[in-house]
């Protein structure tokens, strides 16, 4: 009597479902949010001068660290669940549900290369083929034939746990480690991060004020004494005070036409907005035909303006 073929043979259960699946879904996630973070440091370490705002790049870095932090966790958690169970029942390995989903990603990884080798190739031909671009398509095969490489390994090993699944999950923990770390250094800290939000919120006050400063005099064709004049009950405007310390604006009336806006800042949004190297284009605002600069450093900065009485008139309805 053969009591290899009496043994019952396993079948795949909800748990083992649920953990494939959790595990390959994490990966993706990971994957995606580690080259899209890669991606956005190289945004910043060779500025392209057509980019007119940083705010896009702050935010894919903060949404591809947030995704990293959580999806990588996970897949290691799930990858070592695995392993535990792998060791004590070993024809689990062998489950047809887990080599499809394995080959699926084997499948996705050689689809990626392949398609990056093509735009590689495609852009060489047209002349394009920046160092920007270039690294982009390496940080892409890099993690493309990382992924490939060890689900081929994974698909023939016996060992369960192995020396090498282990020095791969303590690769990967540092890498990811080190890629958050020096997030901070090339775009700050998450307390920075608040102050530069803090920051824009203050340029988006004072250009809400500037608007409604024009507007008070194109209708009573003198500047208002002071914010509070701004403010109406009927439409439901409210002079915007610091949103971090609830204190009002400084306004200061410097001539008929002419008044300043004031504010406190914490970071500087000129020339880079505290990203090293990056173009970054003065924030803008338009009313009628002309825009004013809102570039600004760390510090209080008031920002002269001057309503041209030529071009802010009174319209009025003829018959």
């Amino acid at each position: 009597m053969n009591i290899e073929q009496d043994k019952p043979k396993l079948k795949t259960s909800p748990q083992d479902v649920f953990l494939h699946l959790l595990m390959i879904v994490a990966l993706y996630m990971g994957v995606i949010s580690f080259i899209a973070l890669y991606f956005q440091y190289i945004n910043v370490l060779f500025p392209d001068k057509l980019i007119g705002s940083y705010a896009s790049i702050y935010s894919g870095i903060r949404f591809a660290s947030s995704m990293l932090v959580i999806a990588i966790p996970v897949f290691l958690l799930m990858s070592w669940l695995l392993e535990k169970d792998f060791k004590k029942n070993l024809e689990k390995h062998e489950f047809k549900f887990r080599k499809w989903l394995i080959y699926l990603t084997l499948f996705l990884a050689s689809l990626t290369i392949i398609i990056d080798l093509i735009q590689l190739v495609n852009n060489f031909y047209g002349g394009e083929l920046t160092i920007k671009f270039f690294l982009k398509v390496l940080v892409v095969l890099i993690v493309a034939g990382l992924v490939f490489w060890y689900y081929l390994w994974d698909l023939k090993r016996k060992e369960f746990p192995s020396k090498k699944s282990k020095s791969f999950a303590w690769a990967v923990s540092l890498l990811v480690i080190f890629s958050i770390i020096w997030g901070f250094f090339l775009v700050g800290t998450p307390a920075h991060q608040r102050q530069v939000r803090f920051d824009e919120t203050r340029v988006s006050d004072l250009q809400i004020i500037q608007n409604q400063i024009v507007n008070y005099w194109i209708q009573k064709e003198k500047l208002p004494e002071k914010l509070d004049s701004l403010n109406d009950s009927i439409s439901g405007f409210v002079s915007p005070k610091d949103p971090d310390t609830n204190t009002p604006y400084e306004y200061i009336i410097k001539g008929s036409f002419s008044f300043d806006l004031c504010a406190e800042f914490k970071t500087e949004n000129k020339n880079v907005q505290n990203v090293k190297n990056f173009p970054q284009i003065p924030y803008e605002t338009y009313v009628g035909s002309f825009s004013d600069n809102w570039s600004h450093g760390a510090g209080k900065v008031c920002f002269e303006r001057t309503i041209d009485p030529q071009l802010y008139k009174k319209t009025t309805n003829t018959k």
